[in-house]
Parts: C-alpha cells; structure tokens; sequence
C-alpha cells in the first residue's frame, strides 16, 4: 500500500478544482505537488479563492510546465474536448482521474455524435473506467484512467442500475427530472448563470439534449441488457450547491413498490457513502450538502405498478470532485472514506 501521494490538479481555477483542493488538504495520504490554471498561471491559490488562502499550496501554473515525473496521479479538471490531448501526453504508468466527459462514452461514434467532434485520443478509450464507484470499485481499483461519472448520471444511476439489473422494472418508460445548483454550470461567466438571470427563478435547460443523456443511455442499458433510453430533463434552481432527481418508473409483473425499495436496500447495505431512506421517507439536497453521501427515497406512486425514486448529491462532491478523491483511494488501495469522512453542512 502506498503511504503517500504527490498530486498535481489540471484546472484548478474551476468549482470542481476548488473543491480537489479543499478536500485533498485534508487528505492524510495526499500532497498537492502543482496546481494549473493557465489565465491565472503565477497567482497564488489564496488569490483566486480566497476561502483556501493561508494553505500550504504551491503557486498556479501552466500545464507545459509540469514535468510528469514528478507525480503519482493527475487529476483532470479542465473543460470537455481538451483533455483528450492533454492525457495522451501524460505517461501511460502514471494514473489519471478525468472529471471531463471525454473518456466516458466507450462508443465513439457516440461521442462524437454528442460532443460534436471526433475522440482525439481513441487508443486511450479501451483503457478507461467509468468511475461511478459504487457500480465499478473492481475495475476502478486495478485502472490507469478513470473517467468519473457527470453529476447528474451519478445522481440517477445509482438508485436505478441495481433495479435494472434484477429486472424490477421495465426499460421502456423511464423519467428522470433533475435540477441542479447553478455551480453545475461551471465558474466561467455565462448570461445564463447571472444572478438576474438565475435569482427567484427555475428553468430547464439541454431540453432532450442534454448531453448526460448519452451516460444516462449507456450505463441503463448494460444494466438491463437491452436498449434503454429515458426522458431526461435538467433543470437549473436558485442554489449554489446540490442535485435532486425524482425517477419515475414502471414496476415489472409481480413487482411491488416495497420490492423495489428491498432491493435497493440490500444492494446499498454495506457502502458508505450510500444511504436508502426508509420506505416512503424522501431526501433533500440540504441533508448532503458539502459531502460525498447520496441518499434515495423509493416511494409508491397512486397509479398502480408504478415507483417515484427520489434522490440527492452535493454536485460538486459526490457529483465531481468527491468522487474522484473516492476514485483515488480505491486505486492506491486505501479505505474509500479516507479524507472523505465528513457529515453534510446543515442547515
């Protein structure tokens, strides 16, 4: 086992990249060896987030500064379609931890259908992990590359993969509604993400384009055997933090709502980080606020045979960056909770 790690975060300036920083200066096994953000490269991190100033932190520089060698695992957090390239340079006996989406579609016809232009980095694909830790912890502890989950897939996958695999419920009427705090956005100024635009209102947003769809449709569809593509809608409230889907679904003959819920329990009994409510109860974002717990709700619905899931993740945490510090341990053979222990924020 390895007793300690030197790190370097690729897009440090970004919320995800925040967020790397202030739970890995916490980690008892990790040391942040470099920090990158190339519009920023010579700032100090206390500079561009003054909530981590006064940390032992090296100063912000360009990624073409960086020797590898210097470095045990790189964590990436630099917008989709640049990091494929940038990985591709990176020594192949050194580990990654991608919280962009471009290793996370195995079909790259998909990919490019999605993202609008061809994989830049192909040969690395068949190597990559899908990071959704809960459902991967085998190949994730034995990878190179991990492509952790979008936000909004973590939060929907995780109470619906376990029901698709034991076939409680059918594949052909799935409703995923989601809305997330504006930080999902990203920290890039966008109109969209004004104050003005954002305060005392809701709007959904990727209407039937969204591109988590294509996770959504991948990860659904191996857990079931067969095609699944469900109607998914995002939508963006007046919060900085936090994710809620509510999933309707259709029970499978012979299946009732109390199964369901059963199942979803026995199959989360021993994970840390995920919690089944009891039959009937729901969540709220404000229970997982600034941790790396999800908690699902399983609710019958008034109309016969059918199940209203219900559940939550800090996007940020669970959702990006808490993740991929979960990731991290699972690959060097460390306790998943390590540096991750922590409660939610309440209120």
């Amino acid at each position: 086992m390895v007793e300690q790690v030197n790190i370097a975060i690729l897009g440090a300036s970004g919320y995800t990249g925040a967020e790397l920083v202030r739970l890995l200066t916490h980690h008892p096994k990790a040391r942040i060896g470099a920090i990158t953000a190339d519009r920023k490269a010579g700032e100090s991190y206390g500079a561009v987030y003054p909530h981590l100033a006064g940390l032992d932190l090296p100063p912000l520089t360009t990624i073409d500064a960086l020797n590898w060698d210097d470095f045990d695992v790189i964590f990436c957090g630099l917008p989709h379609g640049t990091t494929q390239e940038v990985i591709a340079a990176i020594p192949t006996h050194k580990k990654v931890i991608d919280l962009s989406a471009d290793f996370r579609l195995t079909d790259l016809d998909a990919y490019a259908q999605w993202y609008g232009h061809p994989h830049r980095a192909p040969q690395l694909q068949d190597a990559a992990v899908y990071g959704l830790t809960e459902l991967y912890r085998d190949q994730i502890a034995q990878a190179r590359l991990v492509a952790c989950p979008g936000c909004y897939p973590t939060s929907a996958l995780l109470p619906l993969v376990p029901l698709f695999a034991q076939k409680l419920i059918q594949p052909g009427d799935v409703v995923i509604d989601s809305k997330s705090g504006v930080t999902g956005a990203g920290r890039g100024l966008k109109e969209g993400s004004l104050f003005a635009e954002v305060s005392e209102a809701i709007h959904a947003y990727g209407v039937a384009s969204h591109r988590h769809s294509a996770e959504l449709d991948q990860e659904l569809s191996l857990a079931a055997g067969s095609a699944v593509m469900p109607a998914f809608t995002p939508h963006l409230i007046p919060m900085n933090r936090g994710i809620l889907s509510t999933i309707y679904v259709t029970l499978a003959d012979g299946v009732s709502a109390m199964d369901a819920h059963a199942a979803l329990q026995e199959r989360y009994a021993g994970e840390y980080f995920v919690r089944v409510l009891p039959f009937g109860a729901v969540p709220a974002t404000r229970h997982v606020r600034g941790s790396n717990h999800v908690l699902i709700g399983a609710v019958e619905d008034r109309r016969p045979g059918r199940l209203i899931l219900v559940s939550v993740i800090d996007n940020l945490v669970k959702g990006a960056s808490g993740q991929a510090v979960q990731n991290m341990n699972l690959m060097f053979g460390w306790p998943e909770q390590t540096g991750l222990a922590q409660e939610a924020l309440f209120p």
